[in-house]
């Protein structure tokens, strides 16, 4: 896939953050949008600003957290007649804080949404793209895909897998002209520090608000959605957008996984406990 023009896209998390800035930047590339997410108000909001500058864009509302919404998905769209040509898999969230602070129930959504409907998408998807015999899926992980991360420790665990399996596939489909890629964002001005911090300590979030309130937001999700963008059209395996992020990738190559662990648990601990 050398053009997004034409295309149709499957954006999940599509209502805010990351998965907008990467609908609305598609709909400027010619692409049409199938968006998903789970607030029917913000995704209407966005087709009516994508088709009132002449694009395309349908709507279907799933919770990707519960089991069974990727088949459920799926089926919809089916129904429709439209047939998915790029799927990008952006719905996920995360929880900063010790690993006790948060129940079991929490962690259950997070894992059926950061790593199985994203394989179940996956799976269901790309069997039509392969018998097309063209086709792309970006999957967003993290710059925690690379390294653990304590105080966020399952979401740092998820994301390893995003990245991991997203590779593996791209091998196995590499004959097939059906694209695979990993964007492994770093910290980012979305809505993802709000979601991770609602049931956190007071502490924690002072602390969050703080950072904020001295500018440190991280990269645009503008910025994200751009360089994801333009990483899979030049058919990279993964990307690190922002400036330099990328430092969360190379770490594991020069130091010992004891010395990374250090390095990322007094960091965390500092935001978390301090």
């Amino acid at each position: 896939m050398d053009t997004f023009k034409n295309k149709k896209a499957l954006v999940t998390g599509a209502s805010i953050g990351i998965g907008k800035a990467i609908a609305i930047d598609l709909a400027t590339k010619g692409a049409e949008l199938i968006l998903t997410a789970r607030s029917q108000e913000q995704l209407e909001s966005l087709a009516n600003a994508i088709e009132e500058k002449g694009g395309k864009a349908h709507v279907f509302l799933e919770d990707l957290a519960q089991p069974g919404s990727a088949a459920r998905l799926h089926q919809q769209i089916t129904a429709a007649n439209l047939q998915v040509d790029l799927l990008i898999n952006n719905a996920g969230y995360g929880r900063w804080g010790q690993f006790r602070d948060f129940q079991r129930d929490d962690y259950a959504n997070m894992i059926q949404l950061n790593i199985t409907s994203l394989t179940d998408l996956c799976h269901l998807f790309l069997p039509a793209m392969v018998e097309k015999g063209e086709g792309g899926v970006i999957n967003i992980g993290s710059s925690a895909s690379f390294l653990p991360v304590p105080y966020a420790s399952v979401y740092s665990s998820t994301k390893a897998y995003v990245l991991m399996f997203s590779e593996a596939l791209r091998y196995e489909y590499s004959d097939s002209n059906v694209r695979i890629m990993a964007s492994c964002p770093g910290a980012t001005d979305s809505n993802f520090r709000n979601v991770a911090t609602e049931k956190s300590s007071d502490r924690l979030k002072q602390r969050i608000s703080k950072l904020k309130g001295e500018g440190q937001v991280g990269d645009t999700c503008e910025r994200v959605s751009k360089e994801t963008l333009d990483a899979f059209l030049k058919n990279k395996h993964y990307v690190v957008p922002g400036k330099g992020n990328f430092k969360f990738a190379f770490l594991p190559r020069i130091l010992s996984r004891a010395k990374v662990l250090k390095f990322t648990g007094d960091a965390f601990k500092k935001h978390t406990l301090s």
